[in-house]
């Protein structure tokens, strides 16, 4: 098939994984994500790549830089530039938060998928050292 199609929001509402990479192109990356309660991305800085996210269910704190702090829910889209600084975080205690997300240039391996939090750090880091 030439292009990619899926049932977005379905898909976003299924998942189970931390981070699932459905489609990787040359210049785009769709990635869904079910983050736990409390749980959060963690900062960081993608230097050449832009991001868009798109909240399908429950909140989301998104923090850029260190200080600047929105509240974001349900039908939200946020867009992280390039060299932005930036955490995302569940602040709920009960309600998991699922997203998707649009990576340009992609930024994970093709058909990424991290079970949990703690295999995409585990990940993360083994890329980092190699």
């Amino acid at each position: 098939m030439a292009g990619f199609i899926v049932a977005i929001e379905k898909n976003t509402l299924d998942n189970k994984y931390f981070r699932q990479v459905l489609f990787t192109g040359k210049y785009a990356q769709l990635v869904v994500m079910s983050v736990l309660p409390g749980e959060e991305l963690g900062n960081e800085v993608h230097e050449k790549v832009d991001q868009f996210f798109r909240i399908e269910q429950g909140e989301a704190t998104f923090i850029f830089n260190g200080n600047e702090t929105h509240a974001v829910k349900e039908g939200d889209a946020v867009i992280v530039p390039a060299g932005t600084l930036h955490n995302v975080i569940n602040p709920s205690n009960m309600k998991e938060l699922k997203l998707y997300t649009l990576y340009s240039p992609p930024n994970h391996p093709d058909k990424t998928i991290h079970k949990t939090k703690a295999d995409a750090e585990k990940a993360e880091k083994a890329e980092h050292h190699k």
